[in-house]
C-alpha cells in the first residue's frame, strides 16, 4: 500500500516557524504527498512553493474550535481561496451539534461547502469525534454529505484525543453511498495506525508525523 498520496502533510502548530514550514514543503514535494495542511496565514507561501509539483495546498478554517461566526468562517475560507488554497478544512460548530440545533449546524456546514464548491475547492468537515457520542458523529457526517462536502473529518488534533478506528468506522458508514469521503487525522504516528484508519473506510490521512508513516524516520 502506497501510503504517501493519502497524506495530508500537516504543521498546524501555533509556533511554526517559517523554516520549519519550508520542511514541510519540502518533504511533501519530495514523498509526493496529497496535500501540505497549514493555517491559512501561510497559504500564500506554500502555494507559490508548491507551483508546478503535485502536492496542492490545503489549510484549516475556524481552526481549532469550530465556534466561530459562519460569516467569519466563510470570509476566511474566500481569503484562502484568493490566496491560492485548493483544500479547506472547516470546524464545525461543535457546541451548536451538542445543543441538538442541528439546523443552525447544517446552515453553517452549507455556507462553507458552498464558498469552496463555487471556487471549484475541496472542502473537508472536521467533527471533534472525540466530543461526541456516536449518535451525534453519525448526524454530522450525514449532515456534512447532505452539504455536499467532500470529505468528514475526525479531528482537529488539538483536542482530548484524534482519529480512531471506531470513529472512521461509524462515520464512512453513515456517508456510505454518497460523495463524501473520510478523512482520518490526529494522533496518526505509524504505517500501522495509518493502514488501520484507511482499513476502517478513510481514503485521507491528516499527519504531522508523516515521514514515520511511510518509513522515512
Amino acid at each position: 500500500m502506497e501510503l504517501n498520496r493519502y497524506i495530508d502533510h500537516t504543521l498546524l502548530a501555533p509556533d511554526a516557524t517559517e523554516e520549519q514550514i519550508d520542511t514541510v514543503i519540502q518533504q511533501a514535494i519530495d514523498n509526493h504527498f496529497h496535500t501540505v495542511m497549514v493555517n491559512p496565514y501561510w497559504v500564500t507561501k506554500v502555494h507559490q512553493a508548491l507551483q508546478g509539483t503535485d502536492v496542492v495546498t490545503a489549510c484549516v478554517i475556524g481552526f481549532p474550535l469550530g465556534a466561530n461566526t459562519t460569516k467569519i468562517k466563510v470570509a476566511e475560507a474566500q481569503d484562502a481561496i484568493e490566496n491560492g488554497v485548493d483544500e479547506i478544512d472547516m470546524v464545525m460548530n461543535i457546541g451548536e451539534l451538542k445543543s441538538g440545533h442541528d439546523d443552525k449546524v447544517a446552515a453553517d456546514i452549507q455556507a462553507v461547502v458552498n464558498a469552496g464548491h463555487q471556487a471549484n475547492k475541496i472542502v473537508k468537515v472536521i467533527l471533534e469525534t472525540c466530543l461526541l457520542t456516536d449518535d451525534e458523529i453519525t448526524r454530522a457526517s450525514q449532515m456534512a454529505a447532505d452539504a455536499g462536502a467532500d470529505f468528514v473529518k475526525t479531528s482537529t488534533g488539538f483536542s482530548t484525543e484524534g482519529a480512531t478506528v471506531h470513529a472512521v468506522e461509524i462515520m464512512a458508514a453513515a456517508v456510505k453511498g454518497t460523495r463524501t469521503a473520510v478523512k482520518a487525522s490526529g494522533g496518526i504516528h505509524s504505517t500501522a495506525e495509518a493502514e488501520a484508519m484507511i482499513k476502517a473506510g478513510a481514503t485521507r490521512l491528516g499527519v504531522s508525523h508523516s515521514m514515520e508513516v511511510i518509513g522515512k524516520k
